[in-house]
């Protein structure tokens, strides 16, 4: 059984050149099984993704949502080479440029009419940069952007990435310094021992100059989210790796994670992609395979552990923002953070409203918005920071 939007969504990442190995290897499979695919080449179908612009994106929309139904309704779904193709690659396309809703429910279509919107320097609003502030053992501030050298005993910058040096000698005390990241920013820290965090908008990490040998390597996010790719603790005499935060403790083996931990937000996501890890709230201990996602909710006091697609909750590391049926209100914090702007929800009932698509980090916020116009947001206003939804 073929599934459209799968394939569609993995040539997607590949064309942005974000597949993981193990999609590599599902995309390499399905080229092998299908002979279609060999005779048009998956590579000569994601160079002309731009040659099908021109397709009436809500008719192709509806044929495939038509299509996936039937499929759920029959055991067996086979389309011809030529009607695969043309919805492989009208599903490409709608998959990043039309929204679907669902509200109530009930999927279906909303207006493609332009919103009234009243524009005030919107096109002053730019997407976030590289940039972030390091503080050191002693107070001081170091303000980094990238392609800025700084000078430090222990670190360098490298384009927009801050790599602290293994200096091979073992300290008895440990000094800390603090990665801040405003709102609109992003950076990149390669830790002494080899550990690589990426730093989300309005973010914070206290970390180590260097590590004790053999002790346990902590660091804490403060705020905010991280991704990280831990070095393992085979090559460091079997130190464990944990991430600290007010809320919970994660404990590492060697593998790669997201904790999303914003102080204005009521929940903790710690998402596993790879590895092992051992999440530790309160009195209870829980153990995370890859592909599994920690759900912390802070105002009930519960924790729930659900099956995730690792990716959408990690795309923002490569540049890509992925919504699966988000609600706007969620979206928008997002949104917030990233193009560092206040926003305001004057028709309170679109705070509820799904989207579902992915968006390019490097897109300025009226190309944002203008994709967004095919949402029940029928108007907007910004003035200077402040984008009110109408």
């Amino acid at each position: 059984m073929i599934d459209i939007f799968q394939i569609s969504k993995l040539l997607i990442k590949r064309k942005l050149k974000v597949l993981t190995n193990s999609e590599k290897i599902e995309l390499k499979d399905f080229a092998k099984k299908n002979s279609f695919v060999k005779e048009i080449k998956i590579k000569n179908l994601v160079d002309k993704i731009d040659s099908y612009s021109e397709i009436d994106t809500e008719k192709a929309w509806e044929k495939l949502e038509a299509k996936y139904q039937e499929k759920n309704k029959r055991p067996v779904f086979r389309l011809s080479k030529k009607t695969l193709f043309k919805y492989a690659a009208a599903a490409m396309v709608t998959s990043l440029l039309t929204v679907t809703f669902l509200y109530k429910d009930k999927i279906f279509s909303t207006s493609t009419e332009i919103p009234a919107v009243v524009k005030n320097n919107i096109e002053n609003i730019k997407p976030g940069t590289d940039k972030a502030t390091l503080t050191l053992g002693d107070g001081s501030k170091i303000a980094l952007e990238k392609g800025t050298p700084i000078k430090t005993q222990n670190a360098h910058i490298n384009g927009g990435e801050i790599i602290y040096k293994d200096s091979k000698q073992n300290p008895s005390k440990l000094v800390y310094n603090y990665l801040t990241i405003p709102r609109g920013g992003q950076f990149v820290i390669k830790l002494s021992d080899g550990t690589k965090v990426w730093l989300n908008s309005a973010s914070q990490l206290k970390f180590p100059v260097a590590f004790i040998e053999g002790a346990s390597r902590d660091v804490e996010l403060v705020y905010g989210e991280a991704y990280f790719e831990v070095s393992k603790s085979t090559e460091h005499k079997g130190a464990h790796f944990q991430v600290y935060n007010k809320n919970q403790k994660v404990e590492v083996v060697g593998t790669e994670f997201n904790i999303k931990a914003y102080n204005d937000e009521s929940n903790v996501y710690t998402t596993l992609v790879n590895g092992k890890v051992n999440v530790e709230t309160g009195n209870k201990k829980l153990r995370l395979s890859p592909n599994q996602q920690l759900n912390l909710d802070l105002k009930n006091n519960t924790s729930i552990i659900k099956t995730v697609d690792a990716y959408n909750e990690i795309s923002w590391k490569d540049g890509v923002f992925t919504f699966k049926g988000k609600p706007l209100k969620e979206i928008m914090k997002v949104i917030s953070r990233w193009y560092d702007v206040d926003v305001i929800f004057v028709n309170k009932k679109l705070e509820n409203v799904q989207f579902k698509g992915s968006l390019d980090k490097k897109q300025s916020l009226e190309e944002i918005l203008s994709i967004m116009k095919s949402t029940t947001i029928d108007s907007y206003e910004i003035k200077d920071k402040t984008l009110m939804i109408k």
